[in-house]
């Protein structure tokens, strides 16, 4: 066994971590767990807030509900100690992500991670990574995704390179930001984008 993999082991075995698919009765805590982890001055207590950049809301029912019903989304919840400790999305991507992502039609299956928290004073534990270790290892198992795609707002450097450290390489292609809808946060700069991330899947 690795360094890495006994780490990992070490922080499964002290957080007692499980997971799980998420259910409608789920929704108001996931909603409770995303906002703290990227909104408010509560936020300031992990390193992936972005209350410097946006205000608003970073999430709300009216999206993790439908996440919890489609039958191409797995909605993965982490539990530690039997309380919510992170969670994320994880999607089929559609034919154009998957073709793009690859550059090529023949790029087969890909899936999509996204609506990924973990609970600010959990941050930097190791607990994200294994997490995301997990929606990679369902998504290739489940799906035969043989790639993740991601998007990440262009100006969160440091998550930008926590993803790199793990193996994603930015594909050059960005998207605009939604200024104008709330549902996605008010922005407080004039310079949002996303940008996209991909990682192949063995």
């Amino acid at each position: 066994m690795g360094e890495r993999a006994r780490y990992d082991a070490r922080v499964t075995a002290t957080t007692g971590l499980s997971f799980r698919a998420a259910t409608e009765a789920d929704v108001p805590d996931v909603v409770a767990l995303v906002e703290s982890a990227y909104r408010g001055d509560a936020s300031r207590a992990g390193w992936t807030t972005e209350a410097d950049i946006l205000d608003g809301r970073r999430t709300g029912a009216d999206e993790v509900a439908p996440a919890v019903l489609d039958p191409t989304a797995l909605l993965l919840l982490a539990e530690s100690g039997g309380e919510l400790a992170a969670c994320c999305l994880v999607s089929r991507a559609h034919e154009g992500a998957e073709q793009a992502a690859a550059g090529s039609e023949a790029a087969g299956p890909a899936a999509h991670f996204g609506m990924f928290a973990v609970r600010p004073g959990l941050q930097g534990s190791g607990l994200g990574r294994l997490v995301l270790a997990e929606a990679e290892r369902r998504a290739a198992a489940e799906w035969g995704a043989r790639r993740m795609i991601l998007e990440v707002i262009s100006v969160r450097d440091a998550l930008i390179a926590w993803y790199e450290r793990r193996g994603y390489v930015r594909t050059g292609r960005v998207s605009p930001f939604p200024y104008g809808d709330e549902r996605f946060g008010v922005p407080r700069r004039a310079d949002l984008e996303f940008a996209e991330l991909v990682k192949p899947l063995a």
